[in-house]
């Protein structure tokens, strides 16, 4: 009984060793900046001289009337209804349609997930280009189709400025989820369709009957992946629009970043990316349960 004790208290030292490195990163790299970030939403400070002044709750209070941060995460909730509608239909489409063609359409998976691997920086300056309302492609292509009623000023009209960034987002990511969707379907048994085939079924009754209910599972958990990256997301905004015109592209990460880093207010830019953290963790705690609670 002793020597049983002795081996697990030993296989238990065993595992934490092996696990400390990781967890002294995890912990100097994302619990003690999240603790200084909760700590200096109670201070104004602009980041640079040694002295931070103690305000108290004063931030949390700014923030609550704050109108832009509301109308930020505002935009924040719009992008994730635009990428789930957006990306996860047309990458289980394209998913579903290399799969089917097997080995012969390899070279097209590599070709359909290049833009997931080009820097969001590059992207975004292409898409500033290509989005220019009078030497642009865009504008080009509609000018050659006799279109140049529908040409606008994409990226200056605060009415159609958030819908083109997202569009290029969406673009960008839906080669993730495609790639997610394809291993998702490569766990399907062929056996199941060769049953269904001999059974008569279409490939569209195939893909509603059999397909999509076994992806039920993959499409829930990159609808989670979605929510929590379009309520941080910060990269093609700030490169295409820096939030605007007129905080009509802002989100909660770009008024955080600005402020904290172009205004140096760090202590109210630090309240915002602690109201973040909370509304993220709130955000992502909930969806995970509720496709718990739908699962059982």
């Amino acid at each position: 009984m002793q020597r049983d004790r002795t081996s697990k208290l030993a296989q238990n030292i065993g595992i934490f060793l092996f696990l400390a490195p990781a967890l002294i990163l995890i912990g100097i790299y994302i619990i003690w900046p999240i603790i200084m970030s909760f700590n200096l939403s109670m201070f104004e400070w602009d980041g640079v001289s040694p002295q931070k002044i103690y305000i108290g709750l004063k931030n949390w209070k700014d923030l609550l009337h704050d109108s832009i941060f509301w109308h930020a995460l505002g935009n924040n909730i719009k992008f994730i209804f635009l990428s789930i509608i957006i990306e996860m239909p047309i990458a289980i489409l394209i998913a579903v349609l290399l799969d089917r063609g097997g080995k012969k359409f390899d070279l097209f998976k590599s070709l359909f997930y290049l833009p997931m691997l080009m820097s969001s920086v590059a992207i975004g300056v292409l898409f500033k280009y290509i989005y220019d309302p009078s030497f642009g492609l865009l504008s080009g292509i509609l000018s050659f189709l006799h279109l140049d009623f529908l040409n606008q000023d994409w990226l200056g009209d605060p009415n159609v400025a958030f819908y083109s960034v997202v569009a290029v987002i969406c673009w960008q990511y839906i080669p993730f989820y495609m790639i997610f969707f394809i291993a998702a379907l490569s766990n399907i048994p062929h056996e199941l369709y060769e049953a269904a085939k001999i059974d008569g079924a279409t490939q569209g009754q195939y893909f509603w009957k059999i397909e999509l209910p076994l992806l039920s599972p993959s499409i829930k958990t990159a609808c989670i992946l979605s929510l929590i990256g379009s309520l941080k997301y910060f990269d093609l905004i700030y490169v295409m629009t820096e939030g605007g015109p007129s905080n009509a592209t802002e989100l909660m990460a770009t008024y955080m970043y600005k402020n904290a880093f172009a205004s140096f207010k760090m202590g109210y830019g630090s309240t915002i990316a602690s109201a973040m953290f909370i509304i993220i963790t709130t955000a992502g705690v909930l969806a995970y349960f509720a496709t718990k609670k739908n699962e059982g």
